[in-house]
């Protein structure tokens, strides 16, 4: 899979303010409802920016990690370490899965055929969509399960959670809250600051094994294009933030999942090197 395409269609699409632009989009669709807004940038890398679905995944997956590594200070100061100390159970049960998912779902992607990879991204952006409805509908401790039982459904979710973030190139919060807030019976303020302190590791095994693949020189020749949209990623999602409880969730939210529904259609149909 290494020797998929970098290269982008067409110079007048790698613009500085189409690409900042287009990050600031998604960083403020994901601030507006407390997430980093990888799922929304993904269809673009591929279908706006021309990106091969392998290279798009590491792209993705490079500024995922730059946000939530500027998300978390301000996550850990509205929500600080002893709040969320009381739940590193939780937190625990979740990695001990993650990290195994997360290095099993790179494992198979740089193996995937492109056209497997755009269907099986296809599907997992309807699965994204059932999770930010989901996420924004849950009640806490809806499961109960008892202790045992609790901690092997954790670390089987987080198994699961990992392979879809590998795979992705995303932070996973949109799966990881819901699974915190239902499971544990965690509040979702406290449940996202949790997933983000799960997501980080997740996130730092993907990248080492995709760094392995030949693939990974994506990084490198498209350096100066992960940079803008990466500072317009952070500035949206900054921005979004600000907005967050402006718009009602009753009435962003379906927006959102049809704007990844509609994404997973357009993938599902994309010809890969065809545009």
């Amino acid at each position: 899979m290494g020797g998929q395409e970098i290269a982008a269609r067409g110079g007048a699409r790698r613009d500085s303010w189409l690409v900042f632009s287009a990050g600031a989009a998604v960083g403020s669709l994901g601030g507006m409802i407390g997430l980093g807004g990888a799922e929304f940038r993904l269809p673009l890398l591929i279908g706006l920016f021309g990106f091969a679905a392998l290279s798009a995944v590491i792209v993705n997956k490079a500024m995922s990690l730059i946000v939530v590594l500027t998300a978390i200070p301000a996550r850990l100061a509205a929500v600080p370490l002893a709040e969320l100390s009381a739940h590193w159970a939780a937190a625990a049960n979740l990695l001990a899965g993650s990290l195994i998912g997360a290095w099993a779902g790179a494992a198979w992607t740089v193996r995937m055929r492109s056209s497997t990879l755009h269907k099986v991204l296809a599907a997992l952006l309807v699965l994204m969509a059932a999770a930010l409805v989901a996420a924004h509908a849950a009640t806490p401790g809806t499961l109960h399960l008892p202790g045992t039982a609790q901690a092997i459904a954790g670390i089987a979710a987080g198994f699961g959670i990992g392979v879809v973030a590998a795979i992705m190139g995303v932070a996973g919060g949109e799966l990881l809250i819901p699974t915190i807030v239902l499971l544990y019976a965690v509040e979702i303020k406290i449940a996202g600051s949790l997933s983000l302190l799960v997501s980080l590791p997740t996130m730092l095994v993907a990248f080492a094994r995709y760094s392995r693949d030949s693939s990974f020189v994506v990084l490198r020749a498209n350096l100066r294009f992960t940079a803008v949209m990466t500072a317009g990623s952070v500035a949206g999602a900054l921005a979004g933030g600000l907005l967050l409880g402006v718009v009602p969730d009753a009435a962003l939210i379906p927006v959102l999942a049809a704007v990844l529904l509609l994404s997973a259609v357009k993938l599902a149909r994309h010809t890969p090197g065809g545009g």
